[in-house]
C-alpha cells in the first residue's frame, strides 16, 4: 500500500506543476475588494449565527479559500504590505495617522507593477497611504482615482491625514482624479457604483485591476435606515444593528458586482478576491470565530482575515490551510499578470507567490513565521521603546506573543494546534521553541528599524485634503478646524494629556 501511495505522490507532483504552470501569466482581469473593520467572523459562511451574507458566501463556496489567511492589526498598515509585498514598517507606516500612514515614496507597488505589464489600474474608496498629492495612488500606479480622504470619510487628524470638510457616509465629495466631486447616495453604493462604471468601459482584450476599498464598515455607524432596520431587534443593542446593516450592504454590492460581470460577458475572465483588513471590531461581541483579540491586537483574532479567491472555470473552490498572508498578495498577482519584478521589486517582497496553492491547496509549502505588530507608539518616542510591545510571531504551529513589554520582551507562547484560541501560555514547556522565534523576531525587528522612514516627519499644519476642497469649493477652516489639525497642539497633549484636558476644557 505504501508503494501505491508513493507511486500517486510521484504523479500528482508534476500534475500540479503543470497546473500552477498555466496560471503564471495567464493575465486574468483582476477585482480586489477590500472591506474596512469587517472581521473573519462578519460572514455566515464562516458561522455567523445572525449575520446573513449571501454574496460573500458565494464567494467563499465558488473560490478558493485560505483558511489561516493574516493580516495586520490595523487598516494602513495592511494596504501598504498588500501593495508592496513587504511589512508594513519596512514601508515606513507605523500608524495609520501623524505621517506615519505614508506609504514610502520608494516602493514599488502592484499597480506600478501591473500597469508596466499593461494592465488598467483604477481605485474606488479608501487610499489611507498619504492625502498629500506626492502620495496619491495617481503617483503609486493608478490611471483611475476615486478615493476619500484619511483612514475614513469624515476623519480629521493633526497633519496630513484628514478627509474633506463635512463629509459624511451620504453624498459624500470624493477626490476623482485630483478634483473633487458631489456625489450623490450612500458611500458603498458610489464606490460600487463607480468601479462598476469603470470596468464596464475598459477595452476588451487589455486586462484591469480594479482594486474596490469601500470604509464600512469602520465607525462611526452611518448606515442606511433600511439595512439598520434588517438587524434591529435581533441583535443586543443599536450599534450592532448598524454594524451588521453596513455589511449587509457590501454584499449586495458584491451581489451587483458579480451579476454585472456577467451581464458584461467578462466573468470567466475576471479573478475576483475579497478580503478584510484587520481584526474583527463591532461584530466580535456576537461571533469571534473561536479567536482571542480583535482589531489592534497581535493576537490572531486581530490579523485572521478572509482571503476568497473566484476565477470560475480556472479555480477550483477548495479549502488552502497552509499558513499565509498579505505580503503574499503582490507576488501572487505579479505572476498571474506575468508581470516581470525588476532587482528592486525583488528585493522589496518578502511573501510568496500563492499561485501553487491556488493550482494545488495541497502543494507543498514550506513552514515560514509571520510577524504582527500594532506599532502606534506615541509621538516622539523611540520606536526601540517599543519593539515588544503588541508584537507577535508566529508560524504554523506556534505563536509567541509579547503584550506589556517594551525595550525587553514578555513573551507567552501558544500552540495553536492545541489551543487556537490562545488560553494557555506553554513558554515554560517549550523554551527552544521561544528562543527561536524570538530570534526570527528580532532580525524582523533589525530589518526594518532603517526603514521606518516617517519617524519623526514634519507635519503641515492643514489637511491637504481640505486645503485642496477649500480652493476648490471656496471656504476655509474655523478655528475648531485649525485646533484639530494642529500638530504641535496634539503632541504637547500626548506630552501633558492632563494639562491638554485642562485646556480644552476652558
Amino acid at each position: 500500500m505504501k508503494s501505491i501511495a508513493a507511486s500517486l505522490l510521484v504523479l500528482a507532483l508534476p500534475l500540479a506543476a503543470s497546473a500552477a504552470a498555466t496560471l503564471s501569466g495567464s493575465r486574468p482581469n483582476i477585482i480586489f475588494i477590500i472591506t474596512d473593520d469587517q472581521g473573519y467572523g462578519d460572514i455566515s459562511a464562516h458561522g455567523n449565527p445572525i449575520l446573513q451574507t449571501p454574496h460573500l458566501d458565494r464567494l467563499h463556496r465558488e473560490g478558493v479559500r485560505f483558511t489561516d489567511f493574516h493580516v495586520s492589526p490595523t487598516c494602513a498598515p495592511t494596504r501598504s504590505a498588500l501593495l508592496t509585498g513587504r511589512h508594513e514598517f519596512k514601508n515606513g507606516i507605523t500608524h495609520t495617522i501623524l505621517e506615519r500612514e505614508r506609504l514610502a515614496p520608494g516602493a514599488v507597488t502592484l499597480a506600478e507593477v501591473l500597469r508596466a505589464a499593461g494592465y488598467r489600474t483604477g481605485i474606488f474608496g479608501k487610499w489611507h497611504l498619504g492625502d498629500e498629492p506626492a502620495y496619491w495612488p495617481s503617483r503609486r500606479g493608478f490611471d483611475e482615482m476615486f478615493i476619500h480622504g484619511a483612514g475614513g470619510i469624515g476623519q480629521t487628524y493633526p497633519g496630513s491625514c484628514g478627509d474633506a470638510p463635512g463629509n459624511t457616509y451620504f453624498d459624500p465629495a470624493i477626490l476623482h482624479n485630483g478634483k473633487f466631486v458631489r456625489t450623490r447616495g450612500y458611500c458603498t453604493d458610489v464606490f460600487f457604483a463607480q468601479a462598476m462604471q469603470w470596468i464596464a468601459g475598459q477595452k476588451r482584450g487589455t486586462p484591469f485591476l480594479a482594486w474596490i476599498s469601500p470604509n464600512a464598515p469602520h465607525a462611526p455607524l452611518q448606515v442606511r435606515p433600511e439595512d439598520e432596520a434588517r438587524y434591529s431587534g435581533k441583535v443586543p443593542d443599536a450599534n450592532t444593528a448598524k454594524y451588521f446593516g453596513m455589511v449587509a450592504n457590501i454584499d449586495d454590492n458584491v451581489g451587483r458586482l458579480l451579476a454585472r460581470l456577467q451581464e458584461l460577458g467578462i466573468d470567466r475572465d475576471t479573478l475576483v478576491v475579497f478580503m478584510n483588513d484587520n481584526g474583527g471590531t463591532g461584530g466580535v461581541r456576537i461571533f469571534n470565530a473561536g479567536m482571542r483579540g480583535q482589531k489592534g491586537s497581535p493576537w490572531i483574532g486581530g490579523t485572521r482575515a478572509s482571503s476568497f479567491w473566484r476565477w470560475p472555470g480556472r479555480l477550483q473552490p477548495a479549502d488552502v490551510p497552509a499558513l499565509a498572508g498579505h505580503i503574499d498578495f503582490f507576488p501572487t498577482l505579479a505572476e498571474l499578470a506575468g508581470a516581470k519584478l525588476d532587482d528592486q521589486a525583488r528585493r522589496q517582497v518578502d511573501g510568496r507567490s500563492l499561485v501553487p496553492l491556488l493550482a494545488n491547496p495541497r502543494a507543498d509549502w514550506p513552514d515560514r513565521t509571520l510577524v504582527a505588530h500594532v506599532g502606534r507608539w506615541p509621538v516622539g518616542t523611540s520606536p526601540d521603546e517599543w519593539k515588544y510591545r503588541n508584537g507577535s510571531i508566529r508560524n504554523t504551529r506556534w505563536q509567541l506573543v509579547s503584550i506589556d513589554g517594551g525595550r525587553e520582551p514578555q513573551w507567552q507562547l501558544f500552540d495553536l494546534k492545541a489551543d487556537y484560541a490562545e488560553t494557555t501560555n506553554v513558554a515554560a514547556a517549550h523554551p527552544d521553541v521561544v528562543a527561536s522565534l524570538a530570534r526570527s523576531y528580532d532580525a524582523w525587528w533589525a530589518a526594518s528599524r532603517p526603514l521606518m522612514v516617517n519617524e519623526g516627519a514634519k507635519a503641515p499644519k492643514l489637511n491637504p485634503m481640505k486645503e485642496l476642497y477649500w480652493q476648490q469649493f471656496g471656504g476655509g477652516p474655523s478655528q475648531e478646524d485649525l485646533d484639530k489639525m494642529d500638530p504641535v497642539k496634539f503632541a504637547e497633549g500626548q506630552r501633558n494629556p492632563k494639562k491638554a484636558a485642562k485646556k480644552a476644557a476652558k
